[in-house]
C-alpha cells in the first residue's frame, strides 16, 4: 500500500519523464528508474530508513526538516556527502553523458562480467531517449562508474572513487610527493586491510586519469630551439643546436644505440601542455557551468558602462569585424596571461617558470577572473624564461586555436544538441617586458613605445642613463590648454599630431621576409653592448628621421600566423 501511494505521489511530481529517483535502500535517491523497477526495489529491500518526507519527489518541507530529516539512519551523511560530491555528475559531464531520461545505466544496457555493479542494475527492454553520445566512450564511463558505486569498505560512507579523488586533492594542496604519497597508502592498507585502498600513487593516478582531464607531456630542446613535437617527435637531437634528447651522467651529447633503452634515459627539457579543447568543451557539457557561458548575450546589462569586457571597444570591433563568429552567443572570447616566477619560494634569479593561463571572458565578471575559472594551460620550465623563444611552446596551443576558429564539434547540454564550438584569443595580459616576448616588439631603449613605434618621442639621460619619454601630449586635442604651457613640461610648446597607428596588414606585409632563429645559442653574444652603444651615440640625431619601422621588430610573432580569418586583427591588438 505504502509503495502505490509513493509511486503515484512521486510520478506525479516527477520532473523527469516515465522515471523517478528510486528511494530504496541500496539506490538512495541517487538512481533514477522506472516505475516497475521502483516498485520491484522497494518490494525486495524497502525504503531507505527515515525517509519519511519525500522531499526528493515532490513534498515540501521546511528547511529545519530538511536539515534532520534522517537524524538516524546510518546512510545520512553518506548520502549527503555523495549528494555534495556529485561524482555522477562530474563523471557525466566528463564522458558527455546526460542524466535527464537516463539512469545511471542505459534502461537496455546488460550487464556483464567486465561491467558488475553488483545487482543494483535491472535489464529493461524499454527503448531509451536518443542521444547524440559518443559511444567509444561508454565502457570506460561504465567502468567508471562502478568503482564510483565501490564502497571503500562494507558499510562505509566513503566510496572508493570518492576517496580516490580527495586523497589525490590533498596531495596536490599539501604539495606531497608521489613516494610520500605510496607510502602513506602502503600504511592505510596495513591498518585497513579491510579497506580497498590503492597499492601505489602512480594506480591511483591512472583511474582518476580515465576522467579525461590530465596533460601531455612535450619534450624540448634545452637552449628553447624547437620542440619534439608535431612532425619532428622522434628525432634524437634538436636540428638547429644539435644538442640531445636525452641527458646522461656525464652531462654528454650521446646517441640512442649508446645509452640503451629510452625508458631509462633522463630528459633534458618537458613542456606540460594541457590540451585546450576538452576544457574548453567541458564548459558546455556540464549544466552548472553552460549556463554561464552564454551570460555576455543573455543576461548582461547593456547600458553603455563599462563593467564586462563585453562593453569594451575591442570586443565590439571584433563583432563587427567578423559577424559570423560574433552570431552565436556560444563563441568564446579568450585572454592569455603569461609571466615567470621563482617556484618554491625561492627568492632569486637562478631559476624561473612560466606558466600560460587561459581567460574564458563569456563568463560573468565575478567569474571569469575566479582561480577556478582560469584554465591553465602549459607551464613552460626554466631554468631561464624563454624570452623570445616562448613562440617555440605556443606552438601546440596556436593548433588548437586554429582548429577553434574553423569550429569544434560540441554538445551544448542545456539546449541538448551538439553545435560547432569556436573560440578566438583576443588579447594577452602580461607585464611590459612579458609584452615583448610575445608580441616582438622591443619594449626597451628608444623606439620602446608599441604605439608611437618608429615615431617614438625619447631622450638620453647621461646621469640616470636610462632613456626617459616624452611626447605625450601629442594625443591630447590639438586646442588643448596643456600643448601650450611650457612651463610644467619640458619647456616647448606641442604642435606635433598624434602619430598614426600602423594596421595590421601594414605589418604583415613588413614581417613577411623576416626571419629570425630560435634558440638561446642563436643570439650574438655582443648584441646587447652594441644595441646601448648604438642607442646612447643616437641621441643626438634629428628626429625627423625616422629609422625603419620593420628594423625595429625582433621577431614576427606567432599570434600573427594564429588565425588565417582574424590575422589582421591579431597584428593589430598586438600594437
Amino acid at each position: 500500500m505504502e509503495c502505490n501511494l509513493f509511486l503515484d505521489f512521486a510520478f506525479h511530481n516527477s520532473s523527469q519523464e516515465n522515471m523517478i529517483l528510486c528511494p530504496c535502500k541500496k539506490c538512495g535517491n541517487i538512481y533514477w528508474h522506472y516505475r516497475e523497477v521502483v516498485y520491484e526495489h522497494l518490494i525486495v529491500d524497502g525504503f531507505i530508513r527515515g525517509y519519511k518526507k519525500w522531499i526528493f519527489h515532490g513534498e515540501c518541507t521546511t528547511s529545519e526538516a530538511s536539515s534532520t530529516i534522517n537524524p538516524g539512519y546510518p546512510y545520512s551523511g553518506y548520502r549527503q556527502h555523495v549528494r555534495e560530491d556529485d561524482m555522477e555528475g562530474m563523471m557525466r559531464d566528463a564522458f558527455n553523458i546526460r542524466s535527464e531520461s537516463f539512469q545511471s545505466f542505459p534502461p537496455n544496457y546488460v550487464a556483464s562480467d567486465d561491467y558488475n555493479i553488483g545487482g543494483n542494475t535491472f535489464m529493461e527492454t524499454r527503448r531509451s531517449v536518443p542521444d547524440e553520445q559518443p559511444n567509444e566512450e561508454a565502457a570506460k564511463f561504465y567502468t567508471l562508474l562502478g568503482e564510483m558505486n565501490e564502497e571503500l569498505y562494507e558499510g562505509s560512507k566513503f566510496l572508493k572513487m570518492s576517496f580516490y579523488i580527495r586523497l589525490f586533492h590533498l596531495k596536490c594542496l599539501g604539495g606531497w610527493t608521489g613516494n610520500s604519497l605510496t607510502m602513506l597508502l602502503e600504511l592505510l592498507r596495513e591498518m585497513f586491510p579491510f579497506a580497498k585502498i590503492p597499492q601505489s600513487c602512480k594506480y591511483m593516478k591512472k583511474v582518476i586519469k580515465d576522467l579525461g582531464i590530465g596533460y601531455n607531456k612535450i619534450h624540448s630542446c634545452p637552449n628553447d630551439c624547437m620542440l619534439y613535437w608535431g612532425d619532428r617527435r622522434n628525432q634524437q637531437s634538436c636540428h638547429v643546436c644539435g644538442k640531445s634528447r636525452w641527458m646522461n651522467r656525464d652531462a654528454e651529447d650521446v646517441n640512442e644505440d649508446e645509452y640503451g633503452p629510452q625508458s631509462r634515459r633522463k630528459l633534458n627539457k618537458i613542456l606540460r601542455y594541457f590540451p585546450l579543447i576538452p576544457r574548453l568543451q567541458r564548459l558546455f557539457m556540464s549544466s552548472k557551468t553552460a549556463e554561464f557561458m552564454t551570460w555576455h548575450h543573455d543576461q548582461r546589462t547593456n547600458d553603455g558602462l563599462l563593467r564586462h569586457p563585453a562593453d569594451s571597444f575591442a570586443w565590439k570591433s571584433f563583432d563587427n569585424k567578423f559577424p559570423s563568429f560574433a552570431s552565436d552567443p556560444r563563441s568564446v572570447r579568450l585572454g592569455l596571461a603569461s609571466d615567470g616566477f621563482n617556484p618554491f619560494k625561492i627568492m632569486s634569479t637562478s631559476y624561473s617558470t612560466w606558466p600560460v593561463v587561459i581567460v574564458p571572458y563569456n563568463l560573468p565578471q565575478w567569474l571569469c577572473m575566479k582561480q577556478s575559472s582560469l584554465i591553465l594551460s602549459m607551464i613552460i620550465p626554466g631554468e631561464k624564461g624563454p624570452g623570445n623563444d616562448i613562440d617555440i611552446y605556443l606552438q601546440p596551443l596556436i593548433e588548437e586555436l586554429k582548429q577553434l576558429w574553423a569550429g569544434v564539434e560540441t554538445y551544448d547540454v542545456l539546449r541538448k544538441e551538439n553545435f560547432y564550438l569556436r573560440a578566438t584569443l583576443m588579447w594577452t595580459i602580461n607585464d611590459f617586458p612579458a609584452y615583448a616576448n610575445l608580441s616582438g616588439w622591443s619594449t626597451k631603449r628608444r623606439y620602446a613605445c608599441p604605439c608611437c613605434a618608429a615615431q617614438t618621442c625619447s631622450q638620453w639621460l647621461y646621469n640616470g642613463k636610462k632613456f626617459c619619454y616624452m611626447g605625450h601630449r601629442r594625443w591630447l586635442d590639438e586646442n588643448h590648454r596643456y600643448r601650450f604651457q611650457k612651463a610644467l613640461f619640458d619647456g616647448t610648446k606641442e604642435l606635433k599630431k598624434a602619430p598614426e597607428q600602423t594596421i595590421g596588414s601594414e605589418i604583415l606585409f613588413m614581417l613577411k621576409d623576416m626571419d629570425f632563429s630560435y634558440g638561446k645559442l642563436n643570439q650574438p653574444s655582443n648584441r646587447q653592448t652594441n644595441r646601448r652603444s648604438r642607442d646612447e651615440s643616437d641621441d643626438e640625431s634629428d628626429e625627423e628621421d625616422d629609422p625603419n619601422e620593420a628594423d625595429l621588430w625582433k621577431k614576427r610573432s606567432i599570434f600573427l600566423s594564429c588565425l588565417i580569418g582574424s590575422i589582421t586583427y591579431y597584428a593589430t591588438i598586438l600594437m
